[in-house]
């Protein structure tokens, strides 16, 4: 066995760490699809940018492509809502929570998510973890993907100039 997968809260460390340390949005998004897959358990992850009222599937590392370089409206997707609601979405069975556009989901083979916003009060971001069954993740996961959607968006405000 793969022994990153062993202690995902080291992983949410590692990430951490090189979170502290990027320099641009592109290394803050590699680090968030390098390690957020290995620190939830998942089958999949996204990272999704908010782009005026659209959210942009920037990057992702799943079993399967998913939405990676596409656009939807905030409002027709579980990305967007989280970003606009600025709260974290746990969907343990996509076809019966009517956030999902389910349309889209039945075209992969995931069946369940937790998708958290970065940033706040603000959302800039949001990042999306993807399971192949109906699970429901436990609080622990929740707990490790806001810790590194914290810590993006931390890393995300440093790169900012002082007043903007």
């Amino acid at each position: 066995m793969d022994e990153r997968f062993l202690d995902p809260a080291s992983g949410l460390v590692r990430a951490s760490r090189r979170l502290a340390t990027a320099h641009s949005l592109e290394d803050i998004v590699a680090i968030l699809r390098e390690t957020a897959r290995e620190i939830a358990g998942s089958d999949g992850i996204a990272v999704v940018l908010r782009e005026g009222d659209a959210s942009f599937y920037a990057a992702e590392d799943a079993i399967e492509p998913l939405w990676r370089g596409r656009r939807f409206p905030l409002t027709a997707c579980v990305s967007g809502r989280a970003m606009l609601d600025d709260e974290t979405i746990v969907v343990p069975d996509i076809e019966c929570d009517p956030r999902v556009p389910v349309a889209l989901y039945r075209l992969t083979s995931m069946r369940s998510l937790v998708m958290v916003p970065i940033g706040s009060p603000e959302p800039v971001a949001a990042l999306g973890a993807y399971w192949c069954a109906s699970v429901i993740p436990d609080d622990e996961t929740v707990r490790r993907l806001e810790g590194l959607a914290r810590q993006a968006a931390a890393a995300l405000a440093r790169m900012r100039p002082a007043g903007s």
